[in-house]
């Protein structure tokens, strides 16, 4: 439609010029600080959203810059407060402070990490701007109170510009999701019961994956819409357990069969040949499930087609619940007190540490030159290496970004000479021609940032940034010339940067990932009731599909994360027989797991590893010896097998 291609590009210029119009109509200091955090917070979310962002999106990013301005501003005092008499050791910890901030942003959800961000870049951009203006630090805290006003502005005015032209609603694309989602489980259980080509097993897995991780993110976007959604909320949250469930019980069910090609009975595989295209028909069909499930008894039917049963069954539950947004009923109520959900903790450790370097080490050697030659362009590239660095660093490629910043503002030379020399000393005696002015070049951007068209947000805000939209405005071209100057060495020097120290995380990541999944199957050997209550399998594949997004096409990986996983809840839900000697060997193999992940050498990871193997072969015995069920004996050598085959994949880096 139409409308809804023009629909972000209409919003954007409102937001403008709305903002323009504010800041100019009360008289603020330096009204470009409204507008471009307008068209950061709009133009940012549109761009990462590929389109016009979800209802509430908007609201969120701009709260979060509102929480990131306030600390940064804070901040900023104090450290000019702490150190007003040593302004090299006054910047140089405002390097440190955007460094910190860098490093714990890298650690938290990605949602929340542009508030850290900011609030990094934000105090080095104060201290920055006294310094570069009469040099007076009493100054720093009108500027902050400034800073801070003029963005709640610009929220203000892009937040009202996305109530007013139609924000869309995630709801329906949820709706539509969890049914075709459900229905796309039972094509992956059918390809596992029929024992098709590994390959596709694994692509269609890997698929369900992805899209179940996007459903949990879509529900973080309905949370941001309104606050009515809290029940469907719960559902979604429950509905993802039940999601991965499913995956994972349709793979269990595959990998079974590897070694027991008759584990399920013809009568089952009959019953699975039956195509289904509607929730309808599903429902009918999970009925005669149960009722041959129940006919046949436990002993003769497969458990993992008895768990995803009745996984599935819990799905179109609160999957009717979601749609109608009703009251919680006492069922529904049960299956979402079920369990406690664990969450994941960040395996990205290093990759942190990386990022906090990175930006600390350009902002202070960019800094160290400013002092040094009192360069008339460094306050300009000095805020360009602490925005570059500090927003690059949690993206999936951070120079792919520094490279849209560099090619942006470059772009923004030539665009901002039009404006500043042409276009607006012909708007200074009208209001109007000036927001038209302005406007018309934030309708032309919106189109190309809602293609993600690579530069184009860079030279839209950087344009905004030179042009210097002061109150009163003065065209002076050597500013001009410094600033887009400053702005182009800074982008630079913050690529230069991200290719000079190199992030070789990637390999230690990824090993962490596996050991972690790794503990996780060993960690579930326990007869501690409150330990096997806990729900480890949305960490998990959260962590699976971290793997997945750090090494692309890498199956083997794949194989064995999900094959860890399947151990895990397998051994999660088996009987195994409760006694004082089994559950010191339970509490002895954690702790040696728990040694592979801590040790730092490939040596003493080796050690502990092999010493983990010889404690499961002696663990083995100890079954035999307490006559240990098949369905606990099985599970835990098809666990040591594994690891047996991969553990130089899982020492190594």
């Amino acid at each position: 439609m139409q409308f809804d291609r023009l629909r972000f590009p209409i919003k954007l210029t409102f937001a403008i010029v709305l903002a323009l119009f504010v800041g100019f109509h009360f008289n603020l200091e330096t009204p470009r600080w409204a507008v471009m955090t307008a068209a950061i917070v709009a133009g940012g979310t549109a761009f990462v959203a590929g389109g016009d962002p979800w209802s509430g999106a908007l609201r969120h990013r701009g709260m979060l810059r509102i929480i990131g301005t306030f600390i940064g501003c804070f901040a900023a005092v104090a450290i000019m407060i702490a150190t007003i008499r040593a302004p090299a050791v006054m910047l140089l910890l405002c390097c440190l402070w955007a460094g910190v901030c860098v490093w714990l942003s890298s650690l938290i959800k990605v949602e929340n990490s542009y508030a850290l961000g900011l609030a990094g870049y934000t105090a080095l951009i104060i201290v920055v701007s006294v310094n570069a203006g009469n040099g007076s630090p009493l100054l720093a805290p009108q500027f902050a109170v400034e800073r801070c006003s003029e963005i709640v502005i610009g929220i203000v005015c892009a937040i009202l510009a996305d109530l007013l032209f139609s924000p869309r609603t995630i709801k329906k694309e949820i709706d539509r999701e969890i049914e075709t989602l459900l229905l796309d489980q039972y094509k992956l259980l059918q390809r596992c019961v029929a024992h098709d080509d590994k390959e596709e097993v694994d692509k269609a897995w890997g698929n369900l994956v992805r899209r179940t991780t996007a459903l949990n993110g879509m529900r973080s976007h309905l949370m941001m819409e309104s606050s009515r959604w809290q029940k469907a909320n719960r559902r979604l949250k429950a509905l993802n357990t039940l999601s991965l469930t499913l995956i994972t019980q349709a793979c269990e069910t595959f990998l079974i069969q590897n070694n027991r090609p008759h584990y399920i009975p013809p009568q089952y595989r009959l019953l699975f040949e039956k195509e289904i295209n509607s929730l309808a028909e599903l429902h009918k069909h999970l009925k005669t499930l149960r009722r041959v499930m129940s006919a046949a008894g436990s002993k003769s039917t497969p458990v993992t087609l008895v768990s995803w049963v009745g996984a599935a069954t819990h799905y179109l539950l609160l999957l009717k619940g979601i749609h109608t947004n009703s009251r919680i009923s006492r069922i529904e109520a049960d299956v979402l007190s079920g369990e406690v959900v664990v969450k994941a903790r960040s395996a990205e450790t290093h990759h942190a540490m990386i990022n906090g370097i990175r930006t600390f080490v350009a902002t202070a050697l960019g800094s160290l030159f400013w002092l040094y030659t009192g360069w008339t362009s460094g306050s300009g590239c000095m805020v360009m290496l602490a925005v570059i660095t500090a927003l690059a660093m949690r993206v999936p490629n951070p120079l792919m970004m520094a490279k849209d910043f560099l090619y942006g503002m470059t772009v923004a030379i030539p665009l901002g000479a039009i404006w500043f020399m042409f276009v607006m000393p012909a708007t200074q005696q009208s209001m109007l021609l000036l927001s038209i002015a302005m406007g018309l070049m934030a309708f032309v951007a919106g189109i190309f940032i809602q293609r993600r068209q690579i530069g184009t947000l860079g030279a839209f805000v950087g344009t905004l940034n030179i042009l210097v939209l002061d109150n009163p405005m003065r065209f002076e071209v050597n500013a001009f010339l410094d600033s887009a100057l400053g702005q182009v060495i800074g982008c630079f020097v913050a690529l230069l940067v991200i290719l000079l120290i190199r992030d070789k995380s990637k390999g230690r990541t990824g090993r962490k990932l596996l050991n972690r999944f790794m503990y996780a199957a060993v960690s579930a050997l326990t007869t501690n009731s409150a330990r096997r209550k806990e729900n480890h399998l949305p960490a998990l594949y959260q962590q699976l599909f971290l793997l997945l997004n750090l090494f692309p096409g890498d199956l083997n990986k794949y194989r064995l994360a999900l094959t860890l996983i399947i151990a895990h809840q397998r051994l999660r839900s088996a009987e195994i027989p409760v006694n004082e000697d089994l559950s010191a060997w339970h509490k002895q193999l954690r702790h040696t797991a728990d040694r592979v992940i801590a040790s730092r050498s490939d040596d003493r990871r080796r050690y502990y590893y092999q010493r983990l193997l010889s404690e499961f072969e002696t663990y083995q015995q100890k079954l035999l010896h307490y006559n240990a069920p098949m369905a606990v004996a099985e599970p835990v050598h098809r666990l040591v097998d594994v690891l047996t085959r991969y553990q130089n994949t899982l020492i190594q880096i």
